[in-house]
């Protein structure tokens, strides 16, 4: 058994609407989804007061018999604290959170007197472990304190005395530990955290019938308040990117030992984007992460779970955020909701969830992720807006001014694009002149002032 440490998501911590909040006019039409990046992992966190309930999923891909992880946990862990989720939940979460790109079509100058500004705003109980593999463990400094079959996954709960031992019993039963993971180890052993240990039981994933790994949720109590990521360096080849979507009653989350800083959002850039945006997402946050010594948490969400503006995926049901493991909704007393106003948000879930991405390494990273709720319950969204011109015919006298305001425009969206992704203008320029391109400006008429004809001069 070969013991993959998962890149990321090895991990396990203490896992009202804005004031200010406008309205956002125009429309959704592609999303920056975790699909773009490689390397990355997936963990949802839902946390009020001591109380966590954290989801991971398994970016694993191989045979099944080869997975295995370990996940430093602050408390021993039971069976019924383990549940195996559904993968589509996560996906639901992180298509909820992507960051967006969305459309405005400019009306026709003519219609109109005034130029409106458009930009307002995630089974079977294995038979007890043999006396032999026990004593083997005490004799190491490894006490199995629980084991237990859930879904498709065998799980050993582990405490250790010293990292040599924890490894030792390891490598002894099979799983193949880095050897830059011991010192990792140690540091967890001297905090007193016991380790969740996971592979797959062939037997019981082929009765199950599921192609993939399913994602594994864990609840427990804990004051601690923190991500364990730095396992998931020890054998990474290259930066690893982690997606963290925090579920809390009381707003934004942050972390505590590191910046957490926005994503870029609200600029405008040209509409052939809109081809491009994958492309264009990847480019935009390499460059914010090389801003910021080339790696960082930034947020990328934060929003009231109750609703959305525009949607790039419907918020998740009461039933879908209790199956994810927010365990603070109100029973669902079978009433309906009360109809709104046009425009009016719906009333509250007491849900709001924040989207951390956190690009990172061991030695940028050199300390597990710590977080904090803020209070703070303003929302937040990346998203690029494209801007299409009015293209039919335009006859009046506006026309030529509203032409010369798009061209500025498009210039402006050339340096904003090369700014936030470090391409080149002279690529994106061409781009733009096959795409849209710029208007042609009639040359003005010399315009006759009053004191034209004033001392006769005409």
């Amino acid at each position: 058994m070969t013991l993959r440490l998962l890149s990321s998501a090895v991990a396990l911590g203490t896992i009202a609407f804005a004031s200010n909040a406008s309205a956002f006019c125009g429309f959704y039409v592609a999303k920056a989804d975790t699909d773009l990046f490689n390397q990355s992992s997936k963990v949802a966190m839902m946390r009020d007061g001591d109380r966590t309930v954290i989801t991971m999923a398994n970016d694993y891909e191989g045979e099944p018999e080869e997975f295995a992880m370990v996940i430093p946990v602050p408390t021993i862990i039971t069976k019924e604290q383990v549940h195996i989720s559904d993968p589509a939940l996560l996906e639901h979460l992180d298509a909820y959170t992507a960051p967006r790109l969305v459309e405005y079509f400019d009306d026709n100058p003519c219609n109109r007197v005034l130029y409106e500004n458009e930009m307002r705003v995630f089974g079977a109980v294995p038979p007890p472990a043999p006396v032999e593999m026990q004593d083997a463990a005490a004799a190491l400094g490894v006490t199995i304190e629980d084991e237990f079959t859930v879904g498709e996954y065998d799980i050993l709960i582990l405490s250790a005395e010293e990292s040599d031992g924890l490894q030792t019993w390891l490598e002894a039963n099979g799983y193949k530990v880095p050897e830059a993971a011991k010192r990792t180890l140690a540091s967890y052993i001297r905090q007193d955290m016991k380790f969740f240990v996971a592979k797959v039981n062939l037997e019981a994933r082929a009765e199950s019938g599921n192609e993939y790994l399913r994602p594994i949720a864990v609840a427990f109590e804990s004051p601690k308040f923190m991500l364990p990521i730095r396992l998931g360096t020890v054998n990474a080849k290259d930066d690893q990117d982690l997606f963290v979507y925090m579920l809390t009653r009381s707003g934004q989350v942050e972390t505590t030992n590191y910046r957490t800083q926005k994503i870029p959002t609200g600029q405008e850039i040209p509409p052939y984007v809109k081809d491009e945006f994958g492309e264009f997402y990847k480019a935009m946050f390499h460059t914010a992460a090389e801003r910021d010594g080339g790696h960082g948490v930034f947020m990328e969400y934060a929003w009231d779970m109750n609703w959305c503006d525009p949607c790039a995926a419907d918020p998740l049901s009461d039933e879908q955020l209790q199956e994810l493991g927010v365990f603070w909704l109100p029973e669902n007393d079978g009433m309906p909701r009360p109809l709104l106003r046009p425009g009016e948000p719906p009333q509250s879930k007491d849900v709001f969830v924040t989207r951390l991405h956190v690009r990172y390494d061991a030695e940028s990273f050199p300390e597990d992720l710590k977080f904090k709720t803020t209070g703070n319950r303003d929302n937040f969204q990346g998203r690029y807006v494209l801007r299409h011109a009015f293209d039919g015919e335009m006859t009046c006298d506006a026309a030529e001014d509203y032409k010369t305001q798009v061209n500025e425009r498009r210039e402006t969206e050339i340096n904003t694009l090369a700014n936030l992704t470090q391409w080149e203008r002279g690529d994106i320029r061409d781009k733009v002149e096959n795409d849209t391109g710029f208007f042609t400006i009639a040359e003005a008429t010399p315009k006759h002032r009053w004191w034209s004809k004033l001392w006769g001069r005409e």
